[in-house]
């Protein structure tokens, strides 16, 4: 009997096929979303010293105290408009955004959307 594919499993395969070419730099870091059942974690990441620049998530505490539930459209979109909030305080304005193997598709689009709309270029 045949096995269904594990979505992890197929998640990870397309997000190291991604990684492959796409790179954080000073001038243009890493906007990187991981989502779970429960929550969604953005974080902006300089790969060139492999350190992570800005992050906001469903689990902070201001952005949790606005949400119900951690991991439906609108805490995607509150997460969003953090991340892009804390990146334009600290001067970067342009990312490349990496969706982690997801597909660009619900929670991730509304994440990316919002963040656009708050301010950052990608």
């Amino acid at each position: 009997m045949l096995q269904k594919p594990d979505k992890n499993i197929s998640r990870m395969k397309r997000h190291s096929r991604v990684r492959k070419n796409l790179s954080g730099t000073q001038e243009r870091p890493r906007l990187n979303v991981f989502r779970s059942l429960n929550h969604i974690y953005a974080q902006i990441i300089n790969d060139e010293t492999g350190t992570t620049l800005v992050s906001a998530s469903t689990m902070d505490k201001e952005v949790g105290a606005m949400l119900n539930y951690g991991g439906n459209i609108n805490a995607a979109q509150a997460v969003g408009k953090t991340v892009a909030e804390r990146a334009l305080a600290k001067g970067i304005s342009k990312v490349v955004f990496d969706r982690g193997g997801y597909l660009y598709h619900g929670r991730v689009a509304a994440l990316a959307a919002a963040a656009r709309e708050a301010g950052l270029e990608f």
